[in-house]
């Protein structure tokens, strides 16, 4: 038997942190480091709600760990504090489209909103123009000011198309004493592109993208982290030098650089060890991979994890044999159909088995088959370890 005391008792005693809240994902600090100009220009495009003008509708970009959340959601709080001591009415929503249980559907967008504004609403059951009716509804009890923020914008589009933003766009035109504004953050560069047009000229009246850190910016929000968060001592030379190095090839990333400082921390503490080394470090890369991997699979759209599915179920029934593209057609058939989904084309499937392939779930060759053609030969490009995680996680999701 096991005795956990002896790990709990240890856990508590020889903790080498001092505040590991510092290192979480939510965790905002009061000095925000590098991001003067980006809060400026954020701030200066909402600040006119303060005299209960609308703004213009915002688009924040750039790539995952460059503050925009951080940076959006100081600025919004700021905001609020000042509306308050003027007795200025004015509502910030902030809405998470990574969220499956918000952001699935129309629905469960307008529930979530509806229900920061204080209103109930069943979790299913009433057509959604109802709930757009009791959104307008109470915005229109008393004049004010709605700012809704849409974190991973991108997310909800993917899942319910634009329809939906280009609805909220349209909602100023039935308020007579209220106003809406929106502020959309993606880290797709790219994701007006797909907007339709109608939603693209009503929605991008202004654009701020965030730039990726660079090294040197990632070392000293990694000093300031560390400063609060460890005991004296902790750390080994060289440790936030070299986590700020590998974050900034992953696009100048503050998050991963965070998340890698905590994760070595915590190996540290299960081996029962006092000081956070470069080995360890190395140890949390790996770890990260790992969760990587599953997290990418995670969201990635129903008939992506469908067809990964397919590919899987035929490698571990067929473990020496190759799979073809037509293989994977006739099982993602099979998949679809005890789902109760309507199947896509077989081109569309071969697409994505293509960006499966380009994501690095999957190897894909193309192999020549003479007078018959060419197809591909495909191949699972993941650790054996994780395949019965990626499997649970793709039917969880779908």
């Amino acid at each position: 038997m096991v005795n956990l005391d002896k790990i709990f008792d240890k856990a508590i005693k020889k903790s080498i942190f001092k505040n590991k809240q510092v290192l979480q994902i939510d965790y905002a600090p009061e000095n925000i480091l590098h991001r003067e100009q980006q809060i400026k220009q954020v701030a200066g495009v909402l600040a006119c709600s303060l005299r209960l003008e609308k703004p213009s509708n915002l688009f924040i970009y750039g790539k995952t760990g460059t503050g925009k959340t951080l940076i959006t959601k100081y600025v919004v709080n700021q905001l609020l504090k000042k509306s308050r001591e003027l007795k200025i009415p004015l509502n910030i929503v902030y809405v998470n489209c990574k969220l499956k249980k918000v952001s699935d559907t129309e629905y469960r967008i307008l529930t979530e909103i509806l229900e920061q504004l204080g209103q109930k609403v069943p979790f299913t059951g009433l057509p959604t123009h109802t709930l757009y009716r009791k959104f307008i509804d109470i915005l229109e009890e008393k004049k004010n000011l709605t700012i809704i923020l849409f974190d991973e914008i991108d997310q909800a589009v993917k899942k319910i198309t634009d329809e939906f933003l280009y609805n909220f766009t349209r909602l100023n035109n039935e308020l007579t004493k209220s106003q809406i504004s929106l502020v959309g953050i993606s880290n797709d560069l790219s994701f007006q592109d797909s907007l339709d047009p109608r939603v693209k000229s009503s929605l991008s009246e202004e654009e701020i993208v965030f730039p990726p850190y660079n090294a040197f910016q990632l070392q000293d929000i990694l000093k300031q982290r560390a400063k609060l968060a460890f005991r004296k001592g902790v750390l080994e030379d060289g440790v936030l030098e070299k986590i700020a190095a590998l974050a900034a090839k992953e696009h100048g990333d503050a998050r991963r650089a965070i998340d890698l400082l905590r994760i070595s921390a915590e190996l540290v503490e299960r081996d029962g060890k006092s000081k956070l080394t470069l080995d360890y470090v190395d140890k949390a890369i790996e770890k990260i991979e790992r969760e990587k991997i599953l997290d990418l699979v995670e969201t990635q759209p129903r008939h992506h994890q469908i067809v990964l599915l397919g590919i899987i179920n035929l490698k571990e029934k067929n473990k020496k044999e190759k799979i073809y593209t037509g293989d994977i057609y006739n099982k993602y058939l099979e998949l679809t159909s005890s789902l109760k989904l309507e199947p896509l084309t077989q081109r569309r499937v071969s697409d994505i088995i293509a960006e499966l392939d380009m994501l690095g779930l999957i190897n894909a060759s193309v192999i020549s088959k003479g007078r018959y053609g060419r197809t591909r030969e495909i191949n699972l490009n993941l650790p054996l370890s994780l395949i019965s995680k990626i499997k649970q996680t793709i039917l969880n999701t779908i």
